[in-house]
């Protein structure tokens, strides 16, 4: 853009350009990441937990220790603190569970599989977002589940 204000400007049409078309922001600027507040990140973590971009929520692996330690080491209790954590985190980037598009969810054991949906149902009553499951060897923290998401800002 500043190319073209020196043309425009050299051959007298520099006027042209309004200040909105000089002040554009860049892809980069509009990336917003923040903490668990919905504060801007400090940029002193490894992993931010919510990312704004273009209308849409990105949330971070959310593992049953997260935020803080889970009260009993069962897929029940694994699961309802984790979406517990990704509905908190999907409230402050300014959506909604109705507004979740994607899941991916991440089961130490395939076993628990019954039982993550038992839960995983409850926190969709007008139908689930599109998921993909799948077991891994291990999750950090010793979460027997772990779900990132994407969804769309519905409120400022």
């Amino acid at each position: 853009m500043g190319g073209l204000a020196s043309v425009l400007s050299a051959v007298g049409a520099g006027s042209l350009l309004t200040k909105n078309a000089l002040a554009r922001k860049t892809p980069a600027q509009d990336v917003q990441k923040l903490n668990r507040d919905g504060k801007p990140a400090d940029g002193t973590q490894m992993i931010t937990p919510l990312i704004i971009h273009n209308g849409l929520i990105y949330i971070a692996g959310q593992g049953a220790n997260s935020n803080g330690p889970v009260g009993k080491d069962d897929i029940d209790s694994h699961t309802t603190k984790v979406m517990e954590n990704v509905k908190e985190l999907v409230e402050v980037g300014g959506g909604s569970m109705d507004s979740i598009l994607q899941l991916t969810v991440f089961l130490a054991k395939i076993d628990d599989y019954d039982g993550m949906n038992k839960v995983f149902k409850t926190y969709f009553p007008h139908g689930g977002p599109a998921r993909t499951t799948v077991a891994v060897a291990a999750l950090p923290g010793n979460s027997l589940v772990e779900i990132n998401c994407t969804a769309a800002v519905t409120r400022k």
